[in-house]
């Protein structure tokens, strides 16, 4: 049985491109940016100063809130500046800037075991380690397995079902380092106190499958859950509902339904940091697209500016005219080659003028492909309606807030209507007038 969700989309998956090529290491930046803002809540503050010396894995930036994650150098140097620098989701960032010196580690504590640790333990140290989810939210993962009193967890689903075209970041660590993901994934199970464990993967990965199905072998209670190609899959949503047939109410989250979802890649910073002790410094991303000389998937120190991953994978075929960090259909467009690599940077597409084409939008038609596609039950074409005509009210009842920004009802429009872009200008006008 192949498992799925109502709605979603199939847009060309493009993942042949990398998905055969295993990661190689980026060269180390001579500088490297490192943005105090890198996950979801509250910004780190720098805990170094300018003049400062540092080696790789130490800290540089915490908070005491708790929705946040410190950061850590990537590279051993001086600290050159903390000034504002172009950021990947948009604008200026405060960005520690480090120029290298080496590549002098600090000392890391390694571990043969891990079930000797309590969950609270666990925590901290993931916490410590400054590991977020990697799909791209970036949401703290120490929060992310620290449940709301009264809340009961039952179930941890392993996301490798990487539904976004071009994307084979996590596909290949699936198949490289599969033992470690799968400890990674036992380690967030014993912090929950869980036994019940799902590795979801989209059937155009069967290599994956056989890797991870090896890792967690029959007679445990991992299973492999073989989940239908379709986008928005990775979603949590979706994935929850297509591996457990659980719905999540609107305006609740996963572990109100007994829930906790991480992906592969966090997964296997998890297993490094509790086992060898190695602060999240470093991510493998997908460089990839039609204007790309070498498309591959690179090991990447963060902080590394874009353009040395484009460089390294031969620049563009053509004149580069377009670079989306992320995926096609929810990454973002950077202004700037000189953004760098985040935590939440799973992936840099590269295209040239042949491959972008401004679409040229015409009036709804009221097809309803765009309710065929939303992922989320939604009515997209009426919700961007109400927001051309400012009517915000209308636009709430019809949940707005629960759109996840998939971009299905885009991709889905024959009229070729920004809906997305729509639904997040009321949004933030939503957020605004929350605040006044």
């Amino acid at each position: 049985m192949i498992n799925t969700f109502s709605g979603g989309i199939h847009p060309p998956q493009y993942k042949e491109i990398t998905s055969n090529i295993p990661v190689a290491v980026l060269p180390l930046p001579e500088t490297a940016y490192i943005p105090l803002s890198q996950h979801t809540g509250a910004p780190a503050q720098p805990v170094v100063s300018a003049g400062d010396k540092v080696r790789t894995g130490q800290k540089i930036g915490d908070s005491p809130a708790f929705i946040s994650s410190p950061i850590h150098a990537s590279i051993s140097g001086k600290v050159t500046s903390i000034s504002m620098h172009p950021h990947p989701v948009g604008g200026m960032q405060k960005t520690i800037v480090i120029e290298r010196e080496g590549d002098d580690w600090i000392n890391m504590e390694t571990r043969s075991s891990y079930e000797n640790l309590n969950p609270e333990e666990i925590r901290h140290i993931i916490r410590t380690a400054g590991i977020v989810g990697l799909g791209g939210a970036a949401f703290p993962t120490a929060v992310k397995i620290s449940p709301p009193e009264g809340v009961v967890i039952d179930s941890f689903i392993l996301n490798g079902a990487e539904c976004e075209p071009y994307l084979t970041a996590d596909y290949r660590l699936m198949v490289e380092n599969a033992d470690e993901i799968v400890t990674g994934m036992k380690i967030l199970m014993h912090a929950l106190g869980i036994r019940k464990g799902y590795i979801a993967i989209e059937d155009n990965k069967p290599l994956a499958v056989q890797k991870m199905k090896k890792a967690a072998p029959a007679g445990t209670e991992i299973n492999v859950v073989g989940l239908r190609t379709k986008y928005p899959q990775g979603s949590e949503k979706q994935l929850i509902k297509a591996v457990l047939n659980r719905e999540i109410p609107s305006g609740k989250l996963p572990p109100d339904v007994g829930v906790v979802v991480d992906n592969a890649a966090t997964a296997m910073a998890v297993e490094e940091a509790l086992m060898k002790g190695k602060p999240l410094v470093e991510r493998v991303v997908t460089v990839t697209g039609p204007n790309i000389v070498k498309p591959q998937n690179l090991r990447v120190r963060i902080g590394t500016p874009i353009k040395n991953l484009i460089e390294f994978c031969g620049g563009g075929i053509d004149k580069i005219s377009k670079v989306i960090t992320g995926g096609p259909l929810m990454g973002i467009a950077q202004y700037s080659m000189e953004t760098p690599v985040i935590k939440g940077t799973g992936g840099i597409i590269v295209f040239g003028p042949q491959d972008i084409r401004a679409p040229e939008e015409t009036q709804c038609i009221r097809c309803g492909l765009c309710v065929d596609a939303c992922p989320m039950g939604l009515l997209p074409g009426e919700i961007a309606t109400y927001i051309e005509n400012k009517r915000w009210g209308q636009a709430e009842n019809l949940g707005i807030s629960d759109c996840i920004e998939c971009g299905a009802c885009v991709y889905a429009c024959p009229a070729q209507r920004p809906l997305v872009q729509l639904i997040k200008y009321g949004k933030a006008k939503k957020q605004v007038a929350a605040v006044v």
